[in-house]
């Protein structure tokens, strides 16, 4: 990776699940899983977060870590009138203040935390599922479009660790756009 921008931003939350909560469940209602807001996670190159329910599963591979903005999930509680959401009730893996996710689809990018490096590819947006209106707030389904964060694939083995963190970017960003949705269309790569 060629990359030319380095953006200071802070890991928030580290998300690490080993099971599904909302999918499958629609007349069950949501699962009461095991959850960890970790301090540091294990990514596996092309196998995800170590403990996660996405890791190994070969329908993941390309998507096993998704990413979301603080800054959307304010700018939707705001946009609602509701109090702040709880970041891990979106089951995004990891929650970012300061990235503008949606220009790194299409790119392989790193994040660098606690003196690592880890590189993933973004390859698809993370769209928000029905869930949201119940585990968030009315509406909240609705007002996510667009900026439900970003799915990717570890290229890498490394630690994420919570706090003040580097996004290495091969794309210029702008962190003022954070919390704004987006169209979240993959770049087209030469």
């Amino acid at each position: 990776m060629t990359a030319s921008y380095r953006y200071d931003i802070e890991i928030l939350n580290l998300l690490v699940s080993p099971a599904h909560a909302y999918f499958g469940r629609a007349r069950e209602g949501a699962a009461d899983v095991p959850t960890t807001d970790a301090n540091r996670v294990e990514l596996v190159a092309g196998k995800g977060i170590v403990g996660d329910r996405f890791f190994g599963k070969a329908a993941h591979m390309d998507a096993a870590v998704t990413l979301i903005a603080a800054e959307a999930l304010e700018a939707m509680a705001a946009e609602l009138d509701v109090g702040p959401f709880d970041p891990l009730l979106t089951r995004r893996n990891v929650v970012l203040r300061g990235a503008h996710l949606a220009p790194l689809l299409g790119h392989d990018f790193a994040l660098e935390s606690g003196g690592n490096l880890v590189r993933l590819r973004a390859g698809r947006p993370a769209h928000p599922c029905a869930w949201m209106d119940q585990m968030l707030a009315p509406g909240a389904h609705a007002a996510m479009r667009g900026r439900g964060g970003v799915r990717c694939q570890p290229l890498s083995d490394g630690l994420l660790h919570r706090g003040p963190a580097v996004l290495v970017s091969p794309v210029p960003l702008d962190p003022a756009l954070a919390g704004t949705p987006s169209l979240l269309r993959p770049s087209r790569l030469p």
